[in-house]
């Protein structure tokens, strides 16, 4: 579905992302694991279409998305719940959840949509009306995804979901990223809580200062030495 070859990407002169290679697979649940400072969030959001890649190439569907003005990104599929969430806080929930589905082909099945997060948020029905701001740190984020899904995308990005979350509530998040990943959807998520990410994902990479340094079946890299040294404090 997607796939990423020999991404560079660079602030300035300064490099982020070397030769980064990847792909998500139809219906997979994907994560990108590594300690601050990787690149992780330059990479999903070159992925998003918000960072401009320097070298390399990224192909959706078969085709080259490397050059393509950012709103188009959003047109081709790909949907991006960002770190930190970044609503409209002035705005109510309801309008924030519209602005998702400005797509002609979204904006058409709005109604379902907005009963499909619903669905999968029920917190979402007693807040529509209310601002986004007032809102906890746990359901502005079910209003971040929820917001990327009114777009109707197959594939959907999330940067940080766990970011400040309680530990109850990051559980919860991560069923419904696993129910949303089971009803069809295409993610990858990248995470620093290393232990949520690989039990939820069909397959892993794990960026180092911009490079990928290991890849493969979440369970693989866990009973890998280095990885349980770095990540898991083993």
């Amino acid at each position: 579905m997607l796939e990423v070859c020999d991404l560079q990407v660079a602030y300035g002169a300064a490099p982020a992302l070397w030769s980064v290679s990847l792909d998500v697979r139809p219906g997979e649940l994907l994560c990108v694991v590594g300690p601050n400072g990787a690149g992780k969030t330059t990479l999903i959001n070159t992925l998003a279409g918000l960072l401009r890649a320097r070298g390399g190439s990224l192909c959706f569907d078969g085709h080259d998305i490397t050059r393509l003005a950012p709103h188009r990104f959003c047109e081709a599929g790909i949907a991006l719940v960002p770190e930190g969430r970044r609503l409209f806080t002035g705005m109510s929930v309801r309008e924030n959840l519209e602005l998702g589905s400005y797509l002609p082909h979204a904006r058409a099945r709005r109604r379902e949509t907005l009963d499909e997060v619903i669905a999968l948020f029920p917190v979402i029905r007693e807040k529509l009306a209310s601002p986004a701001g007032e809102l906890s740190g746990g359901q502005q984020q079910m209003v971040a995804i929820a917001r990327a899904l009114m777009a109707r995308p197959r594939l959907l990005l999330l940067d940080e979901p766990s970011l400040g979350l309680s530990p109850l509530i990051v559980h919860d998040m991560f069923a419904a990223i696993r129910r949303i990943n089971a009803a069809g959807m295409s993610v990858l998520l990248v995470e620093q809580n290393v232990t949520m990410a690989l039990d939820v994902s069909h397959r892993a990479y794990v960026l180092e200062e911009g490079r990928v340094v290991a890849e493969g079946a979440p369970d693989d890299l866990l009973a890998r030495p280095e990885i349980q040294r770095a990540y898991l404090g083993v």
